[in-house]
Order: C-alpha cells, then sequence, then structure tokens
C-alpha cells in the first residue's frame, strides 16, 4: 500500500516545497511578525541570531510534512482537488493544527493560545495548498 515513491509527481512535489516555503517566509516574517513575538514574550527584543538549525530546520520540517502528505495522498488513490482541499484539511486541522496547540502548551510560551493561533493558520494553508498542488499537478 505504502509503496507509492515512484508514483509521486516530483514536479508537484517541487512546487508544493517552493509555495509552502515561500508562504511561509510571507506568513512569519510580514503577516504575523509581531503576534508571533507576543506569543513567545519576545515583543520589543531583537530577534535571535540565525543559526543553521533556525534556518535548515524548518525548510527540513516542511520537506518531510510534504513528503509524508505526498505519500498518503497516492497511498490514499486522491485524485480529485475537491478530495486534496478534505485531505488537506484532515491533516491540517487534525494533525498540525492540534500539533502546533500542544507544543505551545509548555510553561516556555506565555502565551500558548495565541502561538498556536498564529500558526495553525499556516499549517492549515501549507497542508491544502501542498495537497492541492500534488494532486492538481500531479
Amino acid at each position: 500500500m505504502f509503496n507509492v515513491l515512484g508514483d509521486i509527481s516530483w514536479v508537484a512535489f517541487a512546487l508544493a516545497a517552493v509555495a509552502s516555503i515561500v508562504l511561509a517566509g510571507v506568513w512569519f516574517a510580514v503577516v504575523v511578525s509581531r503576534p508571533y513575538a507576543l506569543a513567545l514574550g519576545r515583543v520589543g527584543e531583537e530577534a535571535p541570531p540565525v543559526s543553521a538549525v533556525s534556518a535548515v530546520g524548518p525548510v527540513v520540517c516542511q520537506l518531510v510534512t510534504l513528503l509524508a502528505t505526498a505519500v498518503l495522498l497516492e497511498a490514499l488513490g486522491v485524485t480529485t482537488t475537491g478530495d486534496a482541499v478534505v485531505f488537506g484539511l484532515v491533516v491540517g486541522v487534525g494533525y498540525l493544527t492540534a500539533m502546533a496547540f500542544q507544543m505551545a502548551i509548555n510553561p516556555n510560551v506565555p502565551r500558548p493560545l495565541l502561538y498556536g493561533l498564529v500558526n495553525a493558520p499556516y499549517f492549515v494553508g501549507t497542508s491544502v495548498l501542498a495537497s492541492v498542488l500534488l494532486v492538481a499537478v500531479g
């Protein structure tokens, strides 16, 4: 059932990866930069220095998530845009949003609900976007 790597459209994968990474840059650097800093208790502070982990880590994580999405879409036989949207919503809300809130609910995040609310739309949006691109282009 999961022997589908050869069936994945790597062009669609690349397009979904670029779209997700660009969306992350716009979302976190422009759209929610202030609420994100507020959620982390860092308003008015300088941004931490960029390191290899902070620069490359999110991209690697996005690629792993995207690969899992591509495998599941192929294994489940999702072929229509409508089903891709539903799949993206199920994964985005059921896994990614729930995980964002779960990670936020700890003593190191001063405003965990805000943290979840800032991150959730990105995760849901990229899940739907990636699912649709993987199905429509693939």
